[in-house]
């Protein structure tokens, strides 16, 4: 059986600004840094391959938690947020007129403007995970897990979710049977020598 972890990249200043980064290479903050160093891949999963996004918050992700570096693909690059990269979710969809919608009001055809639908997602990922040949670590971000998970778990982004992705675990899926298990592993907190 061949798995595949995702492990969401730490925060940055964006985040904390529930700004939306989509394809914006905004590096971690300082905070997340010292958190991810403090933390390790679990041992099942130390030896895996190592793929991640080739934004910065991501690839620097997986070299402070697996302390090496990762392979990078464009397929586990954000979703494309368009027109609405950089706002703050809250003030769109406190406007009628944005478009913008909750994740368990969307689609798989859901696009924003000049952006990118959770189907276009699924086919530029399909192809990288159909290549993976071993276990795999994945750090990415939460649009590219949700698309992830959401096949794995039958979802079609409507209602909500049957998964919250936190930050510190990862999210196993099976390859050959895209099945999810059902609970994340959490990242390792090694004990300080004294």
């Amino acid at each position: 059986m061949t798995q595949l972890a995702l492990l969401r990249h730490g925060h940055t200043h964006w985040n904390r600004a529930g700004r939306i980064q989509g394809r914006s290479d905004i590096p971690l903050d300082d905070d997340a840094r010292a958190e991810l160093a403090a933390t390790q891949l679990p041992m099942q999963w130390k030896d895996s391959a190592l793929w991640s996004s080739p934004l910065l918050r991501a690839s620097e992700t997986a070299r402070l938690v697996a302390g090496r570096e990762p392979k990078t693909s464009d397929a586990l690059t954000e979703m494309n947020w368009g027109d609405w990269e950089g706002l703050r979710g809250v003030d769109l969809i406190a406007d009628p007129n944005s478009g913008y919608r909750h994740i368990e009001d969307w689609s798989w055809d859901f696009r924003p403007p000049n952006g990118e639908s959770p189907a276009e997602v699924w086919n530029r990922l399909h192809p990288w995970m159909d290549a993976l040949s071993g276990d795999t670590v994945a750090i990415c971000h939460i649009g590219i897990m949700r698309v992830i998970l959401a096949r794995a778990w039958g979802w079609d982004f409507n209602g909500p979710a049957p998964f919250k992705i936190k930050r510190n675990r990862l999210y196993i899926v099976d390859i050959a049977s895209l099945c999810p298990l059902p609970e994340p592993v959490r990242l390792i907190r090694p004990e300080v020598s004294q």
